[in-house]
């Protein structure tokens, strides 16, 4: 996500704990000697929303690739670790939450029999997109950047926001994380935007930020808890919802910082699935039903409009 330095350095001078909504980072069960320090850490089960009653529209089933047509299934490519974007349910296998739950809304649009949607590791996602996925619906934050390498196809919008644990121990200033221990997902906006403020917080003459990235993003948070690291800094809904999951024990500190769009991620060539996707997911917000699977996660505010294609590259 893009996010102001200057309102990490300069801004929220009151840095408030809050006791967190929404969403955000899902716990898989600890283990060894961090499961006694998280628990409760572990994302409630959401039933799959019921998309039987979402119509195919012929319209748009018509612009649907012919292979994807023929396969029948829409492939979905997600870090299932980012609750309640998608993250693995009770059974430790299967992939729940609203990412997952639009996947399934799209192909019924797109007139395809099923949705599905795989794990992989969040850097891996855009380069199979075409071969092992036809799309990452993944929580991927809409930059200039990333669109050079996939189509990005806007449907919600995000801010960021630094948690901590319970009653902020270790007294994380969100406005000067200089010198702290940060963990976050690896290939995130949020690992960008770290690394740039260590370059600033260097070039000050203080002390760098030690950035631990994770490939899973529920690795994290029982470090926060059990003291390890300063913070975790990710998408405002993955900390709402960690915070939520954890029982309270890892609060939200200071303000959600700058929101931005999230997209759904298709091959760069693949104009046609890129036409179907698009008008499949105004469809689902123009008849309320993105609002609708959003809402069961706490998470309908973030549910956009106007389904726009490469919008960073557009402004």
């Amino acid at each position: 996500m893009t996010i102001s330095k200057a309102r990490i350095v300069i801004a929220c001078a009151a840095a408030l704990a809050l006791p967190l909504a929404a969403c955000a980072d899902p716990q898989a069960a600890p283990t060894g000697a961090d499961a006694t320090s998280a628990p409760g850490a572990t994302p409630s089960s959401v039933p799959a929303y019921d998309v039987s009653d979402i119509p195919t529209v012929d319209e748009i089933a018509a612009l649907v690739p012919a292979d994807v047509k023929a396969r029948g299934t829409l492939r979905n490519g997600a870090s299932a670790d980012y609750a309640p974007a998608e993250f693995l349910g009770d059974d430790s296998q299967t992939a729940q939450g609203y990412d997952v739950d639009i996947t399934r809304a799209l192909a019924k649009v797109m007139g395809l029999s099923e949705g599905t949607t795989t794990h992989a590791e969040f850097p891996t996602i855009i380069p199979a997109l075409g071969t092992k996925f036809d799309v990452g619906i993944s929580s991927f934050t809409i930059t200039s950047e990333r669109e050079q390498q996939a189509n990005l196809v806007s449907y919600v919008e995000v801010g960021s926001a630094f948690g901590v644990a319970k009653g902020n121990p270790k007294n994380f200033d969100p406005t000067n994380p200089c010198g702290k221990t940060i963990g976050l997902q690896t290939g995130t906006a949020q690992e960008d935007y770290a690394r740039e403020l260590s370059e600033e917080c260097v070039a000050a003459g203080q002390d760098k930020i030690t950035i631990m990235p994770h490939d899973l993003q529920t690795d994290i948070a029982a470090k926060v808890i059990g003291g390890q690291y300063d913070a975790t800094f990710a998408d405002s809904t993955v900390i709402g919802y960690t915070a939520s999951v954890s029982g309270g024990q890892i609060e939200q500190v200071g303000d959600v910082i700058e929101s931005a769009p999230q997209g759904v991620a298709i091959n760069k060539d693949d104009a046609e699935l890129t036409a179907s996707v698009q008008q499949a997911m105004q469809y689902l917000m123009d008849g309320g039903y993105l609002a609708d699977i959003l809402a069961r996660y706490g998470a309908q505010d973030a549910a956009l409009t106007s389904a726009q294609l490469n919008p960073a590259t557009s402004e």
